[in-house]
């Protein structure tokens, strides 16, 4: 990411040398996976550790994570460690806002294995005297990056909630969580948890409206919560059953982190 997303490691950090020998645990195939391994390809800091989250895979299981805290003993132990996890482990929070100190209730398999890892590593960093946070990461999404926009799910006139079913989303451009996931290594602090989400504070259905305006293309049809049982996948519901809105003040106040697309609206062209 550091080179693919435009980020310039020696101003970023200071100064601070930067080689090319860190620890880089990332499952490919997903979306955040994808950007963590473009991150470990280009650039990241000695002695530095970076653990890509987002476990592929259907068993729900607390032992996803242990290959990589396995790995970690293994090793000579980093300085600090960034875990990327996910906002779905706080569950549905029916449109409240969210701070990092809200207690999590995860409601799907793949958010409950997120609660898992982040303990584990957590209990790992305790243990190493490892400087060890938490990136809590929701949609990511890029205009540069394939399927990195809502453009083909317009293009195929894929529904979405009507405004009174509709949920609040939460988003944050590739370039900005690369730029999260470096600083996080370098300012996080240890055992802290921080949202990497951008100022957006949009509905679903208001998400793909306004990205149908950008790209001049017809906005989504509208459908009931029951509607959307009988047409859409089961993982595309589990998104839509969920409402949140992420409070990013730590990641701009502790980590210093200033968004280059504070909003969608600067980010999906």
């Amino acid at each position: 990411i550091l080179q693919e997303r435009r980020v310039e490691g020696p101003h970023l950090f200071e100064g601070a040398v930067v080689e090319h020998k860190t620890l880089a645990l990332v499952e490919h195939g997903d979306a955040f996976g994808q950007v963590v391994q473009r991150l470990v390809m280009g650039a990241l800091l000695a002695r530095h550790g970076f653990i890509g989250g987002f476990a592929l895979g259907h068993v729900d299981r607390e032992a996803s994570s242990a290959p990589r805290a396995e790995a970690l003993r293994l090793r000579s132990a980093p300085l600090s460690l960034v875990y990327g996890s996910t906002s779905g482990v706080y569950g549905d929070c029916a449109g409240a806002w969210v701070s990092e100190t809200r207690a999590v209730n995860p409601q799907t398999a793949r958010a409950r294995r997120r609660v898992a890892a982040e303990r584990q590593l957590r209990a790992f960093g305790r243990a190493a005297g490892v400087r060890t946070s938490i990136l809590r990461i929701p949609g990511i999404y890029a205009p540069d990056r394939a399927g990195g926009t809502p453009r083909a799910r317009l293009d195929r006139a894929a529904p979405v909630l009507a405004h009174a079913d509709d949920v609040f989303t939460n988003h944050i451009h590739a370039d900005d969580l690369a730029r999260a996931c470096a600083l996080a290594l370098w300012r996080g602090a240890s055992q802290r948890i921080y949202h990497a989400s951008d100022d957006s504070q949009l509905k679903m259905g208001a998400y793909f409206d306004l990205a149908a305006d950008l790209y001049g293309l017809p906005r989504p049809p509208r459908i009931t919560r029951e509607q959307a049982r009988a047409q859409l996948t089961p993982l595309t519901l589990s998104f839509m059953r969920e409402s949140r809105r992420l409070d990013n003040t730590r990641l701009k106040r502790e980590l210093r982190l200033a968004l280059r697309h504070p909003t969608v609206e600067t980010g999906l062209l």
